[in-house]
């Protein structure tokens, strides 16, 4: 293909990329303050871990003994229901673009480079939703331990806009977090980090998550803070562990010449002696004539 064929094709691509992300958010959007099939409304799943909280660390204005978000401004409800609507859309329209893009760079890959690149995908996939995951649960008992602090002295009455910007930065925050494991992975695959270069360094590799996760986890509490610091180094351990025994088998599959200097020449076994012609005897040539 010409490069005018290439960006006739990415544009089809993102168009029909973006198409799958509006109907995602309609859809999104729809499902905030509707039920389908038994399944609770997006705005009920979501407030779970508010609603999990002892009622009476919340404010509650109205009486009515419901759970229920502050809103401080005329348009936070319809920007903020807008806004986790396009994040919802964005993942029920991921199999779109996730196939528009890998129809894009697979004509550009060869067969090995194309299992491998399928196989990352669904890992990181699986990471970052496992991350999600257990920031959702986490969330409830960091929830809780926040608004404790001070309770004797103040009341809490969280708005819509800080309660779900909290969350889902702690969901985006732990997902990414969890893709570290592929990415030490990648560069062993690579050749680029070695476990002989990584093995002696846990210690550092273990401060270093905890410092990580002091910085990134929104709210600093300390729940959210150990929970990411030991899932981290137990999945930097299962990845360390991969690089060992792929360093192993790249060690048994590869020739000890190719591991000598470039000034060091490979020993050649000496060639067999040649019998002198002196010694040949008479019957001999007479039968090579």
């Amino acid at each position: 293909m010409s490069i005018v064929e290439h960006i006739q094709e990415l544009r089809r691509r993102v168009i029909v990329s973006l198409l799958a992300l509006v109907v995602g958010t309609i859809a999104g959007f729809v499902w905030y303050q509707r039920s389908f099939l038994g399944i609770p409304s997006l705005g009920e799943i979501l407030l779970v871990p508010y609603c999990s909280v002892d009622p009476s660390m919340r404010v509650d204005l109205g009486n009515s003994g419901e759970c229920r978000l502050l809103a401080t401004a005329p348009f936070e409800m319809f920007m903020l229901r807008l806004k986790v609507s396009a994040l919802v859309g964005s993942v029920f329209a991921s199999p779109v673009w996730l196939a528009q893009l890998w129809g894009f760079i697979t004509p550009g890959l060869l067969k090995n480079e194309r299992r491998w690149t399928a196989s990352f995908v669904s890992i990181a996939v699986v990471l970052f939703a496992s991350g999600a995951v257990l920031a959702y649960v986490v969330l409830a008992y960091g929830l809780e331990f926040l608004l404790t602090l001070g309770a004797e002295v103040q009341d809490v009455a969280l708005t819509g806009q800080l309660y779900f910007t909290f969350m889902l930065n702690l969901l985006l925050i732990f997902g990414v977090s969890f893709e570290v494991p592929l990415l030490i992975a990648v560069l062993n695959i690579v050749g680029i980090l070695s476990y002989d270069q990584v093995k002696d360094k846990r210690r550092y590799i273990i401060v270093g998550l905890a410092v990580f996760a002091a910085f990134m986890t929104p709210g600093q509490d300390p729940l959210s803070m150990v929970v990411l610091t030991a899932s981290l180094s137990a999945l930097v351990e299962l990845a360390l562990q991969f690089c060992r025994l792929r360093d192993k088998r790249r060690q048994r599959e590869r020739p000890d010449w190719l591991d000598a200097e470039d000034e060091t020449a490979t020993a050649i076994a000496a060639p067999a002696p040649v019998t002198p012609a002196a010694s040949l005897r008479t019957a001999d040539y007479d039968d090579v004539l």
